[in-house]
């Protein structure tokens, strides 16, 4: 069976996974330490890839290629932007995806990919700037699945950066000029290695902060993280015994 790729940035979001990984197997493949084993009865690799953009990208790529998964799930924690309605210890799932540091600052302000006429990656006929689609189907599944446990989870569009925006003004500015709810630092990397090699991609984060002026005193990540794993464990029981998921109703493939 293919097995299920779940991606984090760091030990601590996938420290619940990791104990709930049975017959686990410690691998090395360039330089990329990962896990595998099972969770129930499914096939489950993971891995802590790193910090970024550049370290979430090499990982994703590496691993969907030595274990060819049928669904990648990146899992971690997110800072809300302010008026997302998102709160310390909420759930979110992307839809979409957002390159928010690619483009080039010009006289007129910061202008994207489709201004400088730079593809990020072209499919065919379809050309990606800074956006980049997700799995409608896993996301769906999930909302479906917390509606059903009655767990809040937000869907909407996560910004990927380099630099955090570390003050409400920079927050404010990034949530409306892409209309999103929240940001991190690897989402987008990964989604767009998944789209490229045609892997479906999930991709769930516990709000750790808001987006407001940087004080990590009332930051909490611990929660965040565990909050997301739980949920994800959640989604991997569904996915295991699919005979008890007829409260999930049908949702047509992308």
């Amino acid at each position: 069976m293919e097995p299920i790729l779940i991606i984090t940035a760091v030990l601590q979001e996938m420290s619940l996974l990791e104990h709930a990984l049975t017959n686990s197997v410690q691998q090395t493949t360039a330089a990329f330490e990962y896990a595998e084993g099972t969770i129930g009865t499914l096939p489950v690799t993971l891995c802590a890839g790193g910090v970024g953009k550049i370290n979430a990208a090499a990982a994703a790529a590496v691993l969907i290629e030595r274990c060819r998964p049928r669904l990648v799930i990146n899992v971690g924690c997110a800072g809300a932007y302010p008026g997302s309605g998102l709160s310390i210890g909420n759930l979110a799932v992307a839809s979409n995806e957002i390159l928010g540091d690619e483009g080039v600052q010009t006289p007129e302000g910061w202008k994207d990919l489709r201004f400088m006429e730079l593809a990020s990656f072209a499919q065919g006929k379809l050309t990606f700037h800074n956006e980049i689609p997700l799995s409608k189907h896993a996301a769906e599944k999930a909302m479906q699945l917390a509606d059903y446990y009655g767990v809040f989870l937000m869907r909407g569009r996560f910004v990927t950066v380099s630099t955090c925006s570390g003050t409400r003004q920079r927050g404010e500015t990034v949530a409306r000029h892409f209309n999103a709810i929240a940001e991190s630092m690897e989402g987008a990397a990964v989604a767009q290695v998944c789209l490229r090699s045609g892997v479906d991609c999930l991709e769930i984060r516990g709000i750790s902060n808001l987006v407001v002026d940087r004080d990590m005193s009332a930051w909490d990540i611990p929660r965040a993280a565990e909050s997301a794993q739980r949920f994800v464990l959640k989604y991997l029981e569904d996915l295991d015994r699919p005979e008890l998921s007829a409260f999930v109703q049908a949702v047509p493939e992308l």
